[in-house]
């Protein structure tokens, strides 16, 4: 089965970062009578106190899109409300503070949090299916395979992804003939990322080290950090099948194996033909999730999800990206 978009008022939270833009041109590309309005807070130069942009929303993510595009903070009810005026059929909310570095709770919450139950009315009130972006950082360091239920959050992003989980399970109680899907996101790579500045994945941030002819630097024992990283064609995917889900809940989207950032290393130098010796340094963070994995069982039983990329396709097919981002200007 797959869902006709064309004719259908889709509204991207987010819709100017990696993913939400990623989807919009998913969508636009696929079915070109679709209504996509891209609702976005986009960059400012505003930081937060550890020094990172308090947004990554950026308009050369969108050059070439041709839906509508609204400037907005999804707290502010004010700007919110501009959406009155659609009759939306689905809603993919991917608006966030994404920083993991960020210790300020009033806007953590509020953002990602507070603005949630304002959305959820607006897809009551559409009668529009909701997905939303949920993330494995709400897994802390438990045990992997990671699995639906095992949260143990240890920093604020994680616990405002939680809570938003929360949040969703009571929706779905309350409102059966709801439809709500929330994805938890491992380790995404992938094109449109490059604004995300030091946020960004370790595979463009290594990527570019390596074409400056930098040596590429990985904390100590890199070898054994193991995540799940998952491509964004995937990522992009897993949303579209998530508005046909045999089931409403949360779902774990990566690509079910764990690599090193090691890896990452060896890949790009052989994609770039490169033999740079790595630099080694101590790991200065707290909290750190050493080693993720997705358990992407239900995933597949309920979205039919199925990744297509390894580590290597991935990053082979992102390579022309990261060129062309290299040197480019940021701001």
């Amino acid at each position: 089965m797959k869902i006709n978009y064309n004719n259908k008022t889709i509204l991207i939270t987010g819709g100017a970062g990696f993913i939400g833009s990623n989807i919009a041109f998913y969508l636009q590309e696929n079915y070109p009578d679709s209504n996509i309005i891209v609702f976005d807070i986009f960059r400012s130069k505003e930081t937060f106190a550890n020094g990172n942009l308090k947004s990554f929303g950026h308009y050369k993510n969108l050059i070439g899109f041709k839906g509508d595009i609204i400037c907005g903070d999804i707290s502010n009810e004010t700007d919110l409300n501009k959406l009155n005026n659609y009759n939306l059929d689905y809603i993919f909310h991917q608006a966030a503070i994404s920083d993991t570095r960020v210790y300020d709770q009033e806007i953590m919450i509020k953002t990602n949090v507070t603005s949630f139950y304002r959305l959820l009315e607006i897809a009551i009130k559409n009668n529009a299916k909701m997905v939303y972006a949920s993330s494995a950082a709400t897994y802390g360091s438990s045990p992997s395979p990671q699995k639906i239920g095992d949260d143990s959050p240890e920093n604020l992003y994680g616990f405002s992804k939680y809570a938003m989980d929360q949040i969703a399970h009571r929706y779905i109680k309350e409102y059966p003939d709801m439809h709500i899907v929330g994805l938890k996101f491992f380790n995404v790579y992938g094109e449109r990322e490059y604004f995300k500045n030091k946020t960004a994945s370790m595979v463009i941030q290594l990527g570019h080290q390596i074409l400056a002819g930098k040596p590429p630097r990985l904390f100590i024992g890199s070898d054994k950090m193991m995540r799940d990283f998952v491509y964004i064609e995937d990522v992009v995917a897993a949303n579209i099948l998530a508005c046909l889900a045999k089931k409403n809940g949360i779902y774990n989207i990566g690509s079910g194996i764990n690599r090193s950032f090691y890896d990452i290393v060896t890949i790009l130098q052989k994609e770039l033909n490169t033999h740079l010796k790595i630099d080694y340094f101590e790991n200065p963070y707290t909290g750190y999730q050493m080693h993720t994995k997705a358990d992407i069982s239900l995933s597949e039983v309920y979205l039919n999800y199925k990744p297509n990329y390894t580590l290597e396709q991935g990053i082979k097919k992102y390579i022309p990206y990261i060129k062309q981002t290299f040197n480019c200007n940021n701001k």
